[in-house]
């Protein structure tokens, strides 16, 4: 198994995560275009895609999916209040899923767990191929045990590192924003994406990821310290989720 991103922050995010044969977009906040370029930089294209998984309905996760779903075929996976809450429902073959179970796209175990964001019913995922497992945990506004438990013991790890709350509170965002990131509903700080390594059984780890940077409440290398004092290990060995660049191939196996 392995996972590569075609993009992570606030202008838009789109995940890949593939298994044998198997194929999934997780989220699409790009146009059908700009998509089917970052997925050929990746070595793909739109053809190749089991389907596409959506975290929740917010514009930067959602903006491209019913357009691409439609001008590929393609299968969206949704949680019923995400659907309810999407402004365009066109999505072709829409198929709902519960957020407490679950269930099988090809060669991919699909974990959804719920999550504490502002939208209506969201959830992440942990994905396994019978062998490895990846968590991905992004929009988020707190932490909760089942958080913990659904993400313990993963292989790779993507975890928003979404503001360095010094920078927050000091920057540019007026103070009802800044109330709505930092709070319980809104997103993880570097601080918390910490907190959480260090409750997590992580013998496993061999990727962890911080993705969903604020351009304007982070710097990379502010994740970076947060998450590599949570372990004890190098800044080096952790990767960053880049808003233009993304984040190439990642082997888990």
């Amino acid at each position: 198994m392995r996972f590569a991103s075609l993009g992570s922050g606030s202008r838009g995010n789109a995940t890949l995560v593939e298994a044998g044969d198997t194929l999934l977009l997780v989220d699409c906040g790009f146009s059908v275009a700009e998509t089917r370029r970052r997925l050929e930089r990746l070595g793909h294209s739109p053809e190749a895609l089991a389907g596409i998984l959506v975290t929740h309905e917010h514009g930067d996760h959602i903006r491209g999916v019913a357009p691409l779903a439609r001008r590929y075929g393609l299968p969206v996976w949704l949680t019923a209040g995400t659907a309810g809450q999407c402004p365009d429902t066109d999505f072709g073959d829409l198929r709902l899923f519960n957020g407490h179970d679950p269930f099988e796209i090809g060669g991919i175990r699909v974990e959804p767990f719920p999550v504490p964001h502002d939208a209506r019913e969201p959830c992440q995922f942990v994905f396994g191929d019978g062998a490895c497992r990846l968590g991905l945990l992004t929009d988020t506004g707190s932490l909760t045990e089942h958080i913990l438990r659904s993400l313990a013991s993963c292989d790779g790890l993507v975890l928003e590192c979404n503001h360095d709350e010094r920078m927050l509170a000091e920057g540019p965002y007026p103070p009802m924003l800044k109330r709505r990131v930092g709070g319980r509903f809104g997103h993880l700080s570097n601080t918390q994406a910490a907190q959480l390594l260090a409750g997590l059984d992580t013998s496993r780890l061999r990727h962890l990821v911080a993705a969903h940077l604020s351009e304007k409440n982070n710097r990379p290398q502010l994740a970076v310290a947060a998450l590599s004092a949570a372990l004890g290990c190098e800044p080096g060995w952790i990767q960053v989720a880049d808003q233009d660049e993304g984040l190439g191939w990642r082997d888990l196996a």
